[in-house]
C-alpha cells in the first residue's frame, strides 16, 4: 500500500511508516529518549536504517511524528462556529501533548531541537508550518463565515493555545482535562472575537 513520495522521491510504504512509529514508541517507554537510536527502532521495527533516514531526516524529526504529530494533520473541520473549531484545536493539542511517549520525550527532544539551529529550522518549515496552516485555516473559515471581521495573526493565536496547553503540563505539572481545556477555548474565544471585529 503506498500513498505520497517520501523524502528520496519514492513511493511510500505505509505499512512500513506505522512499523516505524510504533517501535519508536514501544522504544520511548522501554528506553526514554536519550537512549533511543536509530539502529534500535531499525531492529524493532524489522526494517534496514536506510528505510527511516528516507522518511526522517535525523532522530528528532522521527521522534516528533512518532511521539506528536507526523509532517501532515488531516484538515480541521468547519463546525460553523469558531468556538467549537478552536475547542477542537484545544483538544487536539491537548491529547498529543498529554501522551505518555510525548511526555517521555518532549523535554530532551525541545533541548535537542533548540541546541541546533539546523535542526530548528526544518521543525519550523515542516512541522510548526503545518500546525500554523491549520491554525490558518480556522481563522479563515471564521472570516468568512463572519465571525472575525479584521485579519488575526495564526502566530499569535497558535503560540496562545500551544503554550498554554504546554505550559499546563509541562510546566505547572498539572492534566490539560477537559475543564481546562475549555477555559483555555473560551477565554481565546472571546480575546479573538470581542478583539478582532
Amino acid at each position: 500500500m503506498t500513498d505520497e513520495p517520501q523524502r528520496g522521491g519514492r513511493p511510500r510504504d505505509t505499512r512500513v511508516d506505522a512499523a516505524i512509529l510504533a517501535a519508536t514508541r514501544t522504544l520511548l517507554a522501554e528506553v526514554g529518549y536519550g537512549a533511543l537510536t536509530m539502529d534500535l527502532v531499525a531492529g524493532r521495527a524489522n526494517v534496514g536504517k536506510a528505510a527511516i533516514y528516507r522518511r526522517y531526516a535525523g532522530k528528532q524529526d522521527l521522534v516528533f511524528a512518532a511521539a506528536v504529530h507526523g509532517r501532515t494533520l488531516d484538515p480541521p473541520p468547519d463546525s460553523g462556529d469558531l468556538r467549537t473549531d478552536l475547542r477542537w484545536l484545544v483538544g487536539g493539542i491537548a491529547r498529543s501533548l498529554s501522551s505518555p511517549e510525548t511526555r517521555a520525550a518532549l523535554p530532551a527532544l525541545l533541548a535537542d531541537v533548540t541546541a541546533d539551529d539546523d535542526v530548528a529550522d526544518r521543525f519550523m518549515r515542516t512541522f510548526v508550518a503545518e500546525e500554523r496552516a491549520y491554525v490558518e485555516t480556522i481563522l479563515d473559515q471564521a472570516r468568512r463565515r463572519g465571525d472575525l471581521r479584521t485579519p488575526v495573526d495564526a502566530e499569535v493565536v497558535h503560540s496562545l493555545v500551544l503554550g498554554a496547553i504546554f505550559a499546563r503540563i509541562y510546566l505547572l505539572r498539572k492534566p490539560a482535562d477537559k475543564a481546562y481545556q475549555h477555559e483555555v477555548t473560551d477565554l481565546a474565544a472571546k480575546a479573538l472575537t470581542e478583539g478582532a471585529r
